[in-house]
């Protein structure tokens, strides 16, 4: 029987594209040729991939899915990575559909669940597809908004999971940022989904254009409207510069870490935006990765006394920062430093970073958005989703922190943080500036403007949780097929395909190779064996001995005494010389020159030839005295490689291997051949060939099946733990079933040995925020750690974790990440209901950073409850856990 919006599928096909026609009339802006086309192919049946730049409007399409489905009478889910996006996407449907017709369901949210239009995060639909919720029924589309996101190596194999797990009849609506291999994704969707349109959009709505803030002085980082030609006078700059910090540095002693020198001054934070503001470019996001650095930097304006609002504007500016914080307390807000907050808001300026707490953040993108709040000092985070548009974007530097290390920005970054600039609708063109800074290189930053390369890479590989569930469903077989047409392996496929017509190439050359070095005489690849062979024994020799003569050489050095003859065998003056400071040595050579030797002069020990008196007070610096030193060095009558009788046989010349295979060469019959050279010269470009044909075999075996297989790996162990028997899911299964997390393994051990039954609320709090806090430093000081019960805890915990890690290791997996204590104390205290000004004190945290881990503390807390076997103690004391910390700044949602 035809589902409800398979029957509309069929009417609509009948009528044309009626639905498009009514949707495109409720906007007051034509729609764009890449959105008709892709809503007329989703009006039309097909699946849809959108790929288009930040800002191009390709929501209108998601929007688009959610119109057919209201239409028909059928569900749409639409799908986001993170909470934020979620909420701002909530509000946006509710306003153009009604609050009766859309719902919200994050971790934090669960609003009008039953809607025909449900907006969630991608993990809420994944753990709604494995539990085989009810609310699936009657599901036509879904939406899944920044879907390049399954290149995030922590989270993207969720969305895999979900393009693989939805069931056929739901079209698939898929919108992405401009990637460089779009058509390679869709072709994926196409084999995985069916039939599926891929749209993609290169042209911005709103042109950008590029910058360079000099001083105080904004440059076109381009002369030309194709952006490829640099400006000759940033170039000048640059060369000028350049030559002004060498000089600089010339005169100046060297000290380690210093920044080269610079003619031109770096205009400060406030100085910036002055010049922004002079030129019309407000509003603006100053990109500072730092998220010290974007405090420090909305303090720098307030102390200059930027001031860029209007009194009217900071009217609205306190009546929707004070509707927003109505629910959080006084006490709070002043820990908060709420009344900074609001002066800096009120002039126009922010900061936005992970550190704030969410409804800061909140505030800060409702009044950028509506153009009170001017410039916005953020990290790069922002960058992520948050639909926060500006006239300009500046990148105060273009390097990095990674969390590991100071690395630049990517073109694909870069393309996504200047992306911000040019709002649609309101600005003619955006701009992009980069701030001068020394060692600035303007063909740098155009290779970063004008490169396109940003390639979406799976990150998917089969979890411990993934392997129940899926097992559970379809059995190990169907389950392993299923992985194997995942977008990870497709590309790894694709790869193999490469490789495999690269062999195919190296084998036909090969065999005319082999053609070309056949012999009359004889069999001639067995002789280039024997040849091949004696080289490799000779290498052998050569390496094993190459080791014990450096160490020979460096004590040989340490022997020399003044006036010693020696012969130099390598370096700029090989030859005899004289020996006139064992310090160093320092010798006098047979040419007058005075040389320190090091042990790079001498690959194999250094002997004395004899000796000369060298004089007491010999000074080197004496021509005459250098001239009577080498007419003594002379009088020795030694050769002029210092050899003596009695030549020391080489390691080779003894060996019995090396002479049987001399003999064997000089017997076969090939050896005679006078075209001999030039059949080895053949051989030998075989051998290579062979060998990288054989490595490229090896990769390409290596790249086939590969996430099937680490599926069997971890099917193994799992079996081996009694989580699975064959096919069946064990009751221990079940529950790892039910937890969703990257430490689901050892959280499953721990429910099922009992190990948290005993513990209250603040301790089970403190133990399981181990599996969710992740430092961000790994040089940051011992945690400080909860009294009583909580410690032995923990190191219950860290056992069960290396006694894991060690089974991964023998099974060849790296999934399960050390527990860290680092927020422990501080989850302790909150759930023993201390105020929020001691907590974050003696955690040194940001509030944001606070409030973030603790609604991850209560998801996984809530999953725990719900995973943990029946009657289990722990399932109550979970459940009081999430109760007890949601209060106070963790108990707000977000919503309005």
């Amino acid at each position: 029987m035809a589902t409800p919006a398979e029957r509309y599928a069929a009417s609509r096909r009948r009528a044309g594209h009626r639905a498009l026609t009514e949707f495109a009339g409720q906007f007051d802006f034509v729609l764009d040729p890449f959105q008709v086309a892709a809503c007329e192919a989703l009006e039309d049946g097909h699946g849809v991939l959108v790929a288009a730049p930040t800002g191009a409007g390709k929501t209108v399409v998601g929007e688009f899915a959610v119109h057919l489905a209201l239409r028909s009478g059928a569900k749409c889910f639409y799908t986001t990575p993170i909470k934020a996006l979620s909420n701002q996407k909530y509000g946006d449907l509710v306003a153009r559909h009604g609050a009766d017709n859309v719902g919200l369901l994050t971790g934090d949210n669960a609003v009008n669940g039953d809607a025909p239009v449900v907006v969630m995060t991608t993990e809420v639909l994944r753990n709604m597809l494995y539990a085989g919720s009810p609310a699936l029924r009657g599901l036509a589309y879904v939406v899944m908004d920044e879907v390049h996101y399954l290149a995030d190596r922590f989270r993207g194999a969720v969305w895999e999971e979900v393009i693989l797990h939805l069931p056929d009849s739901v079209t698939l609506v898929s919108l992405s940022a401009t990637v460089s291999n779009a058509e390679e994704f869709g072709e994926w969707l196409q084999t995985v989904r069916g039939d599926t349109t891929v749209i993609v959009e290169e042209h911005r709505p709103v042109p950008l254009w590029q910058s360079v803030l000099v001083g105080r002085r904004l440059y076109d980082l381009f002369v030309d409207d194709d952006q490829h030609e640099v400006n000759t006078e940033l170039l000048r700059l640059a060369s000028d510069d350049a030559r002004f910090a060498r000089v600089v540095d010339d005169r100046r002693p060297q000290r380690g870490g210093r920044r080269p020198r610079s003619r031109i001054d770096v205009p400060s934070r406030p100085e910036v935006v002055e010049t922004l503001d002079r030129a019309g470019l407000l509003p603006v996001i100053v990109f500072i990765f730092s998220r010290a650095g974007c405090d420090a930097a909305v303090l720098q304006c307030l102390r200059r006394g930027l001031r860029l609002t209007e009194p009217a504007e900071r009217d609205v500016i306190r009546r929707v920062a004070a509707e927003r914080t109505d629910d959080i307390p006084d006490d709070d807000l002043r820990v908060l430093g709420y009344g900074e907050f609001l002066d800096a808001l009120e002039r126009g300026v922010a900061a936005h970073h992970a550190g704030m707490l969410p409804v800061f953040k909140e505030i800060v993108e409702t009044l950028f958005a509506r153009g009170l709040v001017k410039v916005v000092f953020a990290t790069e985070t922002l960058a992520l989703g948050i639909n926060m548009p500006a006239r300009s974007v500046v990148l105060e530097s273009l390097v990095k922190w990674n969390g590991e290390a100071h690395v630049d920005l990517t073109p694909g970054e870069y393309t996504q943080l200047t992306g911000r600039a040019g709002r649609r609708g309101i600005d003619v063109e955006g701009h992009g500036v980069v701030l001068w800074t020394p060692g600035f290189d303007p063909k740098h930053v155009a290779g970063l403007a004008s490169t396109r390369t940003y390639p979406l890479r799976s990150s998917f590989r089969p979890s411990y949780n993934m392997a129940v569930n899926l097992v559970g469903q379809m059995g190990r077989v169907a389950a392993r097929e299923l992985l194997e047409s995942s977008f990870a392996q497709f590309q790894a496929d694709r790869g193999v395909v490469g490789l495999m017509r690269q062999v195919r190439r190296n084998e036909e050359a090969l065999d005319g190779y082999r053609e070309s070095m056949q012999c009359h005489l004889g069999d001639f690849p067995a002789y280039a064996g024997l040849r091949r062979a004696l080289k490799d024994r000779e290498s052998q020799l050569a390496r094993e001995g190459s080791a014990q003569r450096r160490a020979e050489a460096a004590s040989s050095l340490e022997k020399l005494r003044s006036g010693d003859v020696i012969r130099v065998p390598a370096g700029r003056r090989p030859g005899l010389a004289v020996v006139v400071d064992p310090n160093g040595p320092v010798v006098v050579t047979a040419d007058r020159q005075v040389k320190r030797l090091t042990i790079v002069d001498f690959p194999s020990p250094v002997e004395s030839l004899g000796h000369v008196r060298v004089p007491k007070g010999f000074s080197p610096r004496s021509p005459q005295a250098r001239r009577d030193l080498v007419s003594s060095l002379r009088n020795l009558r030694l050769d002029d490689a210092g050899v003596r009788p009695g030549k020391r046989r080489s390691a080779a010349a003894d060996d019995d291997v090396i002479a049987d295979l001399r003999r064997a060469i000089r017997a076969h019959p090939c050896h005679g051949c006078a075209e001999r050279e030039q059949h080895a010269r053949w051989a030998e470009r075989y051998d290579r060939l062979r060998r990288d044909t054989d490595a490229l075999t090896q990769k390409a075996e290596g790249r086939t099946n590969t996430i099937a297989r680490m599926f069997d790996r971890v099917c193994d162990l799992l079996t081996s733990l009694g989580y699975l028997d064959g096919d069946h899911v064990t009751a221990d299964g079940q529950v790892l079933a039910r937890v969703y997390s990257e430490a689901d393994l050892v959280i499953a051990e721990s429910l099922r040995n009992g190990a948290w039954d005993e513990l209250a609320i603040a301790d089970l709090a403190a133990v399981v925020s181990c599996l969710v806090y992740e430092s961000r430093r790994d040089d940051e000081p011992t945690p400080r750690l909860p009294p009583g019960p909580t410690r032995s805890a923990l190191d219950d915990l860290t056992r069960r974790w290396a006694a894991l890690e060690q089974a991964e290791h023998d099974a060849r997996l790296d999934f399960l990440r050390e527990p860290d204590a680092g927020f422990a104390y501080a989850a302790w205290r909150w759930a023993k209901g201390h105020p929020l000004d001691t907590v974050l004190v003696d955690a040194a945290l940001a509030p944001g950073d606070f409030v973030r881990w603790m609604k991850q503390l209560i998801d996984l807390l809530d999953q725990i409850a719900d995973a943990a076997p029946e009657g289990a103690p722990v399932r109550r004391t979970a459940e009081q856990a999430v109760r007890t910390l949601r209060r106070g700044v963790v108990a707000y949602t977000g919503l309005t």
